[in-house]
C-alpha cells in the first residue's frame, strides 16, 4: 500500500508539472499573438518558477529502493586530529539537521560526545520524515575538510576528517534475528544534554554485535531500558543496512559502470581555504558557495550522486581538490 502510495505521488507531481508547462506554453502563444507582451512575460515567469519542483519530482523519481521511504539515522564521527576534526564533526551536524529543517524533517539527537575542547566526538541523529533515509543514502562516506584552521595561532591550512553513515529506522514487522549472546551491553553516564538526572547516572547504553563489530549507542531518554530498547532498534536496522548494501553489491558487480562508494572512501571534499570549493568524488559535481552547502544546502549533491548511483557514470576517477 505504501509503495502503491509513493507511485502515485510522483505520478501526480509529473502530470502536475507537465500541465502547468502546457498551459504556460499555451498563454504565451496566446499573448505572441495577440501582441500582450505582458501575458508573454507573466507565462514565462510561470516555466522558470517551476524549476523547483521539476528538481523535486527528478529527485523522487531516483528514490525506489526497498528501504528509500523510512526515516533514517545518521552517525557522525570525527577522525583522527583532536580538535579539528571535533569542530569539524560538530559543523556536519549542523549541516545535515539544517538540510532536514529545510526539507520538514523532524530531527533527534539520540547520542552525542562532546569533543575534548570543541565539537563533538560523534552523534547519531534520527532523522523523520517520508523519504529521509532515500535522500542520505549517499552521504555516507568519509568527508574531508581544508581550511585555516582557527584553533592554530599561525594560521596555518588544516586537513579534518569525519565519517558519516545513514541506515534506514524499520519497522516492527521487518524481522532480523538478534541473538543475545552476540551482543556486549555497556552502560554509561550521558554525556549531552537531558538534565541532572541524565548525567548523574549510567542511563546511556552502548551495544556491540560481536559477529560484525557493529557499535550503536543511545542517551536521549532518562530511562536506561527506553535507550537500551532505542539502541536495539538501531542495531536492527544497521544489521538490515547490511543486508541492503550486499544487494547493491550484486548489483554493482553486474553492472560495472555503477560503482558503491561504501564505508572508509572519502566522497566528498570542502575547500574553505585560500579559495572556496565543494566538490563530489563521486559525480564531479561541485558548488563555489561552501556557506550555503554548510547551511543544509545539499540537494543538488544528493540528487547527483543519486543519478549516479542508478544510472551510473563516468568510470574515470574523479580527481580530489587541494
Amino acid at each position: 500500500m505504501r509503495r502503491r502510495q509513493d507511485l502515485e505521488t510522483r505520478i501526480n507531481g509529473i502530470l502536475k508539472v507537465e500541465q502547468a508547462i502546457s498551459d504556460n506554453s499555451e498563454l504565451i502563444e496566446m499573448g505572441e499573438a495577440e501582441g500582450d507582451a505582458g501575458i508573454v512575460r507573466d507565462a514565462e515567469k510561470a516555466i522558470a518558477a517551476l524549476k523547483a519542483d521539476i528538481a523535486k519530482v527528478e529527485l523522487d523519481t531516483l528514490l525506489s529502493g526497498e528501504a528509500d521511504s523510512n526515516d533514517s539515522y545518521l552517525q557522525i564521527n570525527a577522525g583522527a586530529g583532536g580538535t579539528e576534526s571535533q569542530d569539524w564533526a560538530s559543523m556536519l551536524m549542523r549541516m545535515y539537521v539544517r538540510w532536514a529543517n529545510q526539507n520538514k524533517y523532524k530531527v533527534e539527537v539520540l547520542d552525542e560526545h562532546p569533543g575534548e575542547e570543541a565539537g563533538i566526538k560523534s552523534c547519531t541523529l534520527q532523522i523523520k520524515g517520508h523519504n529521509a533515509y532515500g535522500k542520505l543514502k549517499t552521504e555516507s562516506g568519509v568527508h574531508r575538510l581544508v581550511r585555516i584552521s582557527p584553533y592554530d595561532s599561525n594560521a596555518r591550512r588544516h586537513t579534518s576528517f569525519c565519517s558519516a553513515w545513514a541506515y534506514p529506522v524499520i519497522d516492527d514487522n521487518i524481522d532480523i534475528e538478534i541473538v543475545e549472546s552476540d551482543l556486549k551491553v555497556d552502560t554509561y553516564r550521558a554525556s549531552g544534554a537531558g538534565g541532572q538526572h541524565v548525567n548523574t547516572t549510567d542511563s546511556a547504553v552502548r551495544i556491540t554485535h560481536v559477529p560484525t563489530g557493529i557499535i550503536v549507542a543511545c542517551q536521549a531518554e532518562r530511562s536506561q531500558h527506553k535507550n537500551r530498547a532505542t539502541a536495539l532498534k538501531m542495531l536492527k536496522a544497521r544489521l538490515y543496512e547490511l543486508e541492503l548494501q550486499k544487494k547493491q553489491e550484486k548489483v554493482d558487480a553486474a553492472n560495472a559502470k555503477k560503482t558503491e562508494i561504501g564505508w572508509g572512501h572519502q566522497i566528498r571534499s570542502y575547500v574553505l581555504q585560500p579559495y572556496q570549493l565543494i566538490k563530489d568524488l563521486r559525480t564531479g559535481h561541485t558548488s563555489t558557495n561552501p556557506s550555503a552547502v554548510l547551511d543544509g544546502d545539499l540537494d543538488d549533491f544528493i540528487q547527483a550522486s543519486l543519478a549516479h548511483r542508478v544510472y551510473g557514470g563516468d568510470a574515470a576517477p574523479v580527481e580530489d581538490i587541494e
